[in-house]
């Protein structure tokens, strides 16, 4: 048999290698998910520290040595409990100066007065001047003055005197103690401190941060769940009461202080933790919803599709893209959108119920030149 021409053989095998190289495969393959039914639940995510409704801080209106302290950290105290005292005998001795100023003056007050009395009597006698007279009287009112001066200098003296002893201005529990017994204390310009009183921890509050692009969503009576890291397991309730006008800026981010009333019946929270804290804005049920994916996919470069994009979409629109018959071409659809729970968003308008659409692309695998090469 004679061999068959070079020519032919190469001709088919040519034939063959074009005919593989016009298999084509895509350049992408799209992930999809269906639209669903269901709950969705917005909240607003933020932190903030616990505190007592009332905090107050008891100090000291004059200066000494701390000669007796009756309360320490978590001691319960009653109104008008004392609670510390400072070193008294300074503030005596000025009472005793004073009261015996006061004595002084009272019997000079006395001896002017009946010096002015007699001249009273000799006056019409020609036994005393028109002068003597005026001048009696005006020394009567000068001790009288001074009278006056000294009352109140021993008055001011007792308050002194009495503002050794430090009472506690409100029923609670002490929650800072920043004093010593033997410790001397300084008011000047500054009252210090000395304790700070928590009128009723078993009724708390927290002062949580807001973030500019979330404080209109949030309205006082809104119900909230909060964590603390000491009990990470346990969720805790409150209630919004108050969301304050007042802007904080720090590093050019925007916050509004917002105050949320929380019960502690069992003093199980205590002031100062911090709280992560989420907020209840808006509840729906059974709403269709989609992906968040869906609202962020972006198609690649080369892509097809079915039609064109619409330019202009209003701010509650998103743009997303279903996916056409072939496999490869994109459909865009434009979306109206509701709330969020950051995973899903309700869908108000613009596709069916039964529709899906695409959440990511991914590239193709790059295969060998042919079936089943390999690289090694």
């Amino acid at each position: 048999m004679k061999p068959l021409p070079l020519y032919p053989c190469l001709a088919a095998a040519l034939t063959l290698f074009s005919g593989c190289s016009r298999e084509t495969t895509p350049p992408f393959t799209f992930q999809t998910a269906p639209l669903n039914r269901g709950e969705l639940v917005q909240r607003v995510s933020a932190s903030g520290s616990l505190s007592a409704v009332v905090r107050v801080d008891v100090g000291s209106q004059v200066s000494g040595k701390i000669s007796a302290l009756n309360a320490d950290f978590n001691s319960p105290v009653k109104k008008g409990d004392l609670v510390a005292e400072i070193d008294p005998s300074l503030y005596s001795a000025v009472v005793l100066q004073a009261e015996g100023e006061l004595a002084s003056a009272r019997a000079t007050a006395t001896l002017k007065k009946q010096n002015l009395e007699r001249k009273q009597i000799l006056f019409p006698k020609q036994a005393a001047t028109q002068l003597d007279l005026e001048q009696a009287v005006a020394e009567l009112a000068q001790a009288e003055a001074t009278v006056t001066i000294g009352e109140a200098a021993l008055q001011r003296a007792n308050v002194d005197l009495s503002y050794c002893k430090i009472t506690a201005p409100v029923d609670g529990i002490v929650i800072s103690r920043v004093v010593d017994l033997g410790q001397t204390v300084a008011a000047a310009m500054t009252t210090p401190i000395l304790f700070t009183i928590a009128q009723d921890i078993t009724k708390m509050h927290i002062k949580a941060s807001i973030s500019e692009s979330d404080i209109g969503m949030v309205k006082d009576g809104h119900t909230i769940s909060f964590t603390v890291d000491a009990f990470p397991d346990e969720v805790f309730k409150g209630i919004v009461t108050q969301v304050r006008k007042a802007p904080i800026i720090t590093n050019n981010v925007v916050t509004y202080d917002t105050i949320i009333s929380v019960d502690n019946p069992g003093q199980k929270l205590f002031p100062g933790m911090t709280a992560d804290v989420s907020v209840l804005v808006a509840e729906r049920k059974d709403v269709l919803k989609i992906p968040n994916t869906a609202l962020r996919f972006s198609p690649p470069e080369g892509t097809k599709y079915s039609r064109k994009a619409p330019e202009k979409i209003e701010r509650n629109e998103r743009l997303v893209y279903t996916l056409e018959a072939d496999g490869q071409t994109l459909g865009p659809a434009v979306v109206k959108v509701g709330i969020t729970d950051n995973v899903d968003t309700e869908v108000l308008s613009g596709l069916p119920a039964e529709a899906s659409v695409i959440t990511a692309s991914i590239p193709a695998p790059k295969k060998g030149l042919f079936s089943g090469s390999s690289d090694k």
